[in-house]
């Protein structure tokens, strides 16, 4: 790395009882500092790395994202992060819009680190991060993805057909909303309108060619029906994987999916 690219990297001190994890705080290029967390592949060294990027009030620390990255593991190393405005990142949660950036960073950390391939993989808020970031960062040598997989993530933005989805605008939208959200989900919000209102996940679709894609979706998602992950599938090419019985993000996402979700990531190639 280059000194610029060393001074965007801050390692902390690894807790004793994390043995083989290794944290950071990562700069983004618009100022914000997020905490990240590197897992070694159980296997040994490997040349891929997985990004995962949470769900909106997640976190590098949250059960489940660390339950999914244990999965990851058995396959490839891990990066989790947390989103600006969740656990002990900085900032404040924009819903999607500038996270793009706080996963720009983890992927440039992964690359710092040694692996030659570095696929990124994202639930919900972060499916719709995941297919943005692979759109807009495709000429970029050290913060593409090789290969992308988006987990029950929407193809559109101000969705409001699902209760779950209009107690998210509630949490996201009002003064009310946003207090809950930083004392009950310790997620902070940004309080300001999208401003433009950035490239949508369907949008984002065609532009990720010739990176291979894969949208995963449950058949009993309760915030997102089925029509979201059939849009994204047909607006570019991609894998579409729907799964019978599963409900909403990394929740409801098994150890068997998480390993296939892997699986493909390792193997998938551009076409010829």
């Amino acid at each position: 790395m280059n000194a610029e690219a060393d001074d965007r990297f801050h390692t902390s001190a690894v807790s004793s009882i994390t043995p083989g994890l290794r944290r950071a705080t990562l700069c983004t290029t618009d100022g914000v500092r997020i905490e990240a967390v590197h897992t070694p592949c159980v296997q040994g060294h490997v040349d891929t790395a997985i990004v995962v990027a949470h769900g909106f009030t997640g976190s590098a620390d949250r059960p489940a994202v660390r339950r999914a990255a244990g999965v990851f593991a058995q396959y490839a190393g891990v990066i989790t992060f947390s989103f600006r405005g969740h656990g002990k990142s900085g900032g404040r949660s924009t819903v999607g819009d500038r996270e793009v950036l706080d996963l720009a960073a983890a992927v440039e950390w992964a690359r710092s680190l040694g692996y030659a391939r570095v696929v990124t993989v994202g639930f919900s808020m972060g499916g719709s991060v995941v297919l943005r970031h692979a759109a807009t960062h495709r000429g970029s040598a050290v913060r593409r993805t090789e290969a992308v997989a988006a987990v029950s993530a929407p193809a559109r933005w101000y969705y409001r057909g699902t209760a779950p989805m209009r107690r998210v605008h509630w949490l996201i939208t009002r003064r009310a909303g946003r207090l809950v959200g930083r004392l009950g989900f310790a997620t902070r919000i940004h309080s300001e309108d999208w401003d433009p209102v950035p490239l949508s996940p369907v949008e984002a679709v065609p532009l990720i060619a010739p990176t291979p894609l894969l949208i995963v979706h449950g058949d009993r998602d309760p915030y997102f029906p089925v029509d979201h992950p059939r849009m994204l599938a047909a607006a570019g090419p991609a894998r579409l994987w729907l799964e019978p019985g599963m409900g909403h993000a990394e929740n409801a996402a098994g150890d068997e999916l998480l390993g296939r979700i892997a699986s493909w990531l390792i193997a998938a190639r551009p076409a010829a």
